[in-house]
């Protein structure tokens, strides 16, 4: 049985970046197989339900209100909206329901809104997940005993690289709402975005962070950047494919019992390089139209995809996953 590792040194992590190919994608397949079952992937479902006008200045964001991407913004949703859009995911097979709006932090009043959005959710069958900004300790209790599932917050990138993207908020803020979530026991959902203009060693850094924490990630979302015209990045460098399906690869290995979720980015990405996560160790996807205000592949070519590889809608969940 794999033990699990919070020690990760970078020069290790390196190495494991550095291995040929074929031996990097054969021990992290085996690891794979070790914790889930290689033919199940978990498809999620997210909605934007409050759009635009964020005071956050990320540099890959759409949604913030100092950058110039043409963006409807729009408010909160109504709570019917948000539940007519879970039944649709539900209907289409989606086992998560992920809300995401574009705050710096919410405001209890908005929570109370959320909240009811949540508990409309649980009651279709739908596991729940949200995605609000920065959070204190008295509003991660609240969303416990709404009976939220998973709640995202991502660490973007490394700690020596964030500051290249995002001013208005610190690493630091990053980590405590990581750690007011994991205190609440509601399931972490934490990850990064590739693509950004980061070097290796930021990949490296940030993996680190992540298999670092006091208990990995339920779930690690590995975006790859969309670019958007009016933000900062739009032009910036590509990243090459198979040094994304090495992040993946080394995210399995580091996390071996976390769900590793392919997320913003799959429009450019071909059948084969999603293939080569998926056997990497990749068994999560998001799908639906739209991932927050990007392009995301549709459920149709999901599907067609999943037939032709063999593989199962299904909630994989890791034999181990609560050791």
């Amino acid at each position: 049985m794999t033990t699990l590792r919070h020690d990760w040194e970078k020069a290790e992590i390196a190495a494991l970046f550095d291995l040929p190919f074929n031996d990097l994608l054969y021990r992290a397949h085996s690891l794979h197989r070790e914790h889930f079952d290689p033919n199940q992937v978990q498809v999620s479902t997210l909605l934007s339900i409050k759009t635009g006008a964020c005071p956050e200045d990320c540099a890959y964001c759409s949604q913030s209100a100092r950058n110039k991407a043409e963006i409807e913004r729009e408010r909160l949703l109504p709570l019917d909206e948000v539940l007519e859009k879970a039944r649709l995911a539900k209907d289409n097979g989606a086992h998560r329901f992920c809300m995401g709006a574009a705050w710096r932090n919410p405001t209890d009043k908005n929570l109370d809104k959320v909240i009811d959005m949540i508990r409309g959710v649980k009651e279709l069958g739908l596991e729940a997940c949200v995605t609000l900004g920065m959070l204190t300790e008295a509003q991660t209790e609240r969303l416990k005993q709404a009976g939220l599932d998973y709640y995202n917050h991502n660490l973007d990138t490394s700690p020596e690289y964030y500051g290249d993207i995002i001013t208005t908020r610190t690493y630091e803020d990053r980590l405590q709402t990581l750690e007011h979530v994991r205190e609440a026991g509601i399931n972490v959902c934490s990850g990064g975005i590739l693509g950004m203009g980061e070097n290796r060693e930021d990949r490296v850094s940030l993996l680190q962070q992540l298999a670092n924490l006091p208990k990995h990630p339920e779930s690690v979302p590995i975006n790859m950047l969309v670019q958007i015209e009016g933000t900062p990045l739009h032009g910036v460098d590509k990243l090459e494919p198979l040094e994304f399906v090495r992040t993946i690869a080394v995210a399995r290995i580091l996390m071996p019992r976390s769900v590793v979720r392919l997320s913003a980015g799959r429009t450019e990405m071909s059948d084969e390089e999603q293939a080569l996560c998926f056997f990497a160790g990749a068994n999560s996807i998001f799908y639906g139209e739209k991932l927050l205000t990007t392009d995301n592949p549709d459920e149709n070519h999901d599907q067609q995809l999943f037939d032709k590889l063999g593989i199962n809608q299904q909630n994989p969940v890791s034999e181990n996953a609560l050791a």
